[in-house]
């Protein structure tokens, strides 16, 4: 059964559960079993035209529905968490979520690739890191190593979830410039510059690794930094912690 997290503000309406269990197959079918065991709730979830209100924001894993292609029609596995998250002014209910295991995980991939293309000498596996980092940020959905902590790594709970208040932006833009290093080192080896390639291959290698092993996202400081230029884009200024 998928587990829908109710927050603290609401368990008052669902007899003080922190988490309820429910059988469906959507997510609007999970938040239907939720009010039909919680009425109470209802109100607090849904307005009058049985939508959900504006102040209530709803994450499959580390993704809010409105932004899913399906939005609550998006099929839920037994294996899925639902998290209700009500807006409160000044409070972090106004920030997205990301699972920062789907990022180490990415960055796992990304060093074992990279450090078996050295090795093997295989500068065709460089462009294809390339490739998916490429495509997974400029299409999030379709990310195929984050794919592979979704549906291979966390149901059987081999990698747990960390879910934590967070932007995806800065994430998504420190991947696209991994991508693009890997990308200019894939030019570099068809020019016959292998040098460089691999100097850029291991720069790419070292950054993910900072991030894997210390938690440092140069990419996203890079972002942060551009916020503070007010450049156009970088428009998420950095969560402090006291407010996470």
């Amino acid at each position: 059964m998928a587990q829908v997290m109710i927050p603290t503000p609401l368990r008052a309406y669902a007899r003080g559960q922190k988490t309820v269990n429910v059988s469906a197959t959507t997510v609007d079918d999970a938040l239907s079993a939720l009010t039909a065991t919680y009425p109470d709730l209802r109100r607090h979830l849904f307005n009058e035209e049985g939508k959900l209100r504006n102040f209530v924001n709803v994450y499959l894993g580390e993704e809010d529905v409105r932004y899913l292609r399906q939005q609550g029609a998006t099929a839920i596995r037994e294996t899925d968490t639902l998290s209700i998250v009500p807006s409160i002014a000044g409070g972090a209910g106004n920030e997205r979520k990301v699972d920062h295991s789907a990022i180490r995980t990415s960055q796992a991939f990304v060093i074992s690739l990279l450090v078996l293309a050295f090795v093997a000498d295989a500068k065709w596996l460089v462009a294809f890191v390339s490739a998916v980092m490429l495509i997974g940020t400029m299409f999030p959905d379709i990310a195929l190593f984050k794919a592979v902590y979704l549906y291979i790594l966390k149901p059987p709970k081999i990698v747990q979830p960390d879910v934590r208040v967070d932007h995806p932006e800065p994430h998504l833009f420190a991947q696209g410039v991994g991508g693009t290093f890997l990308l200019v080192a894939t030019l570099a080896f068809i020019a016959n510059v292998t040098v460089l390639g691999w100097v850029l291959s291991w720069i790419v290698v070292a950054l993910a690794a900072l991030n894997l092993f210390a938690g440092i996202c140069v990419g996203c400081l890079m972002y942060y930094w551009l916020n503070r230029l007010g450049v156009p884009g970088f428009k998420y200024a950095r969560i402090r912690q006291d407010q996470a």
